[in-house]
């Protein structure tokens, strides 16, 4: 009989996670801070808890997906939090994007009270969440891996265990960091081809199939030249994220000096106001110091 699951987080990502997972048959009892999702959720068949503890109580595995280490801390290990209502044995799997050391932290918090823990943070944005093609990065050992391995079949295309705790979260980091230096090399391309009287998207699909393409040049460089910036993957997430990964470099005395700088460009963004847009908003940073605005001609 499939395991009862718990889901606490129901934002842009975890929403459609849980649906996914309603979807494919599991009891799934759901909590949110906030009550709409959750009784949007349960209008698909979904139970409601009034605190991630009480959502815990009632399952074997409880998922969560919040914004950023304090908020996994204080979901799992808080006051009401999840170890409050899980009983020895229990699997939490966190597949929220923090930081590794939190993570860590939040494994020894559960493994003081019997309960299982994994990290495993997801990549594919909002259209991954939906679709059930997330990229799932996974820190523990291998027996709780296997356990939560048909769990991420429904929610993702693919998920690798990449070593002990915190190991998927350092996997996290690491997609961050090719993805938004990409994205900021990209807007560069685009911003010079516009500059110099070249439709950007003749240049794009001039590209896309020799050395330069990528799955970030195909998704992002059609919303720069559409001003496409509805977010799959909003900027101020990403700046959270090489936030972590700079905080991570600097614990271990690594010199990550292109990251430095995406992560000032991400800073300059939000501080713009910028920060809810997707992340192929990048190119506006670049397009200001240019004075030219990629578009199609």
């Amino acid at each position: 009989m499939p395991e009862k699951i718990a889901f606490v987080g129901l934002g842009i990502m975890g929403k459609p996670m849980a649906r996914n997972l309603l979807k494919a048959g599991y009891d799934v009892t759901v909590y949110d801070l906030r009550p709409e999702p959750g009784k949007e959720l349960q209008a698909d068949g979904a139970k409601v808890a009034s605190s991630p503890a009480d959502a815990a109580s009632k399952a074997d595995i409880t998922i969560t997906m919040v914004q950023n280490s304090p908020q996994s801390k204080a979901a799992i290990a808080g006051q009401n939090g999840v170890l409050g209502g899980a009983r020895k044995g229990h699997l939490v799997i966190d597949m929220s994007s923090i930081a590794p050391g939190p993570s860590q932290e939040i494994a020894a918090e559960c493994e003081k009270k019997g309960v299982k823990f994994l990290d495993a943070p997801v990549s594919g944005g909002e259209p991954g969440a939906v679709a059930g093609t997330l990229a799932i990065m996974v820190g523990g050992n291998a027996v709780d891996f296997e356990r939560a391995k048909p769990l991420f079949d429904v929610l993702g295309s693919s998920s690798v265990l990449c070593g002990g705790y915190g190991a998927g979260n350092v996997t996290k980091l690491a997609n961050q960091i090719c993805v938004g230096l990409n994205i900021l090399a990209l807007s560069e391309a685009m911003v010079l081809a516009t500059k110099a009287g070249v439709n950007p998207e003749t240049v794009f699909n001039a590209i896309k199939g020799g050395l330069a393409g990528s799955s970030v040049m195909n998704a992002k460089a059609p919303m720069m030249f559409e001003r496409n910036f509805k977010p799959g993957f909003r900027i101020e997430l990403h700046h959270k994220d090489i936030n972590n990964a700079m905080e991570t470099a600097q614990a271990l005395n690594v010199s990550l000096p292109t990251t430095a700088f995406l992560q000032q460009v991400l800073t300059a963004l939000v501080e713009a106001g910028e920060g809810t847009n997707d992340h192929s908003g990048i190119v506006r940073f670049v397009e200001r110091l240019a004075g030219s605005e990629v578009k199609k001609f």
